[in-house]
C-alpha cells in the first residue's frame, strides 16, 4: 500500500493586504529556499514559504532569511508581521484559523498600520565620559574613590561594595534623566513610543517609535540634532524603516482539528 505523501506545512511571515495571489523573489527560511508567496482571503492574504519543520532557532541565518522576506514584503505592501518562527499545519489553517478568523482584527490593524513606518533608536554612554561625569557630579562619590586609592582590595572589601553601589545609584538616575532628555526632542514627531529593556550598563536607551512616513525626516533631523549635541557622551544607533515589531504583536495558536 502506497503511503500518501505528507502535507507541507507554511512557514508565516506576515499579514498583509493582498487580493491576488502574489509571488516574491526572496526564498524562504530553511536549507530548501523555498519560493515566498501568498496565500489570499478576500482582501487580505498572508505572506508564506513551503515548511519541512515544525521549529526554527534562532540562528543568524534563520532570522536573516525572514528579515529579508519582510524587508522584500515593505517595498510594496503594508505588513503586519507574524513572530518569528510561526509555522501552519497546513494551508487551510491559515485560511480558516487565521484569515478567515481574524479578518476584521487584521483589516482593523492594517488600516492603522497604513503608510507609517517603525524607526528604532538605542543610545549608548561613552564609558569613560560617563564615569567621570558621576565623580565629578557626587562629592561622597569623589571622596570615597579617593579615599580607596592605593588601599589593598581585600582590606576594603566592603568600603569597594558601597561605592559601586553609590556608582550604580547614581547611573540609574543618570539614565532615567538622559533617556527623558533623548525623548522629549522625539516624542513631538511620533504617534506612539515603545521604549523596551536596556540590554547593557552603557546602554541608556532602547526605544521604538511608529512615525507617520511623511514625519520620517523630521525624526532624522532630531536624531541628527541629538548627536551633534551629545557625540562627546552619547553614541547613538538609529534604525529604520522596518516592521511595526514593536507595535504589533500577531501570535498564533493552531488548532490542528480545523476549529476556529
Amino acid at each position: 500500500m502506497t503511503r500518501p505523501e505528507p502535507v507541507e506545512q507554511k512557514y508565516l511571515y506576515a499579514i498583509i493586504g493582498c487580493s491576488e495571489p502574489r509571488a516574491f523573489q526572496a526564498r524562504g527560511i530553511g536549507e530548501r529556499g523555498d519560493p515566498v508567496h501568498t496565500i489570499n482571503h478576500g482582501r487580505l492574504a498572508a505572506v508564506v514559504s513551503d515548511s519541512a519543520c515544525a521549529e526554527y532557532d534562532n540562528s543568524r541565518r534563520n532570522m536573516m532569511a525572514h528579515t529579508l522576506v519582510l524587508e522584500e514584503v515593505m517595498e510594496d505592501f503594508t505588513l503586519l508581521p507574524v513572530r518569528f518562527g510561526t509555522v501552519a499545519p497546513n494551508a487551510e489553517a491559515i485560511g480558516k484559523q487565521l484569515l478567515e478568523a481574524r479578518y476584521s482584527e487584521f483589516t482593523h490593524l492594517l488600516g492603522q498600520m497604513e503608510n507609517r513606518v517603525e524607526l528604532g533608536l538605542k543610545a549608548f554612554w561613552y564609558e569613560g565620559a560617563v564615569f567621570e561625569e558621576v565623580v565629578a557630579e557626587n562629592p561622597a562619590i569623589r571622596d570615597m574613590r579617593d579615599r580607596l586609592e592605593g588601599q589593598a582590595p581585600e582590606k576594603t572589601y566592603y568600603e569597594r561594595i558601597r561605592l559601586g553601589e553609590a556608582v550604580e545609584k547614581a547611573l540609574a538616575g543618570k539614565r532615567a534623566r538622559d533617556e527623558e532628555m533623548i525623548l522629549e526632542r522625539i516624542r513631538p514627531h511620533v504617534l506612539k513610543t515603545r521604549t523596551n529593556k536596556t540590554i547593557s550598563e552603557r546602554m541608556v536607551l532602547n526605544a521604538a517609535f511608529l512615525v507617520d512616513a511623511g514625519k520620517e525626516p523630521e525624526v532624522d533631523k532630531a536624531v541628527r540634532e541629538l548627536d551633534g549635541a551629545c557625540n562627546d557622551r552619547l553614541m547613538f544607533k538609529y534604525v529604520g524603516p522596518v516592521p511595526p515589531y514593536n507595535f504589533v504583536n500577531i501570535v498564533v495558536n493552531w488548532d490542528v482539528r480545523g476549529a476556529a
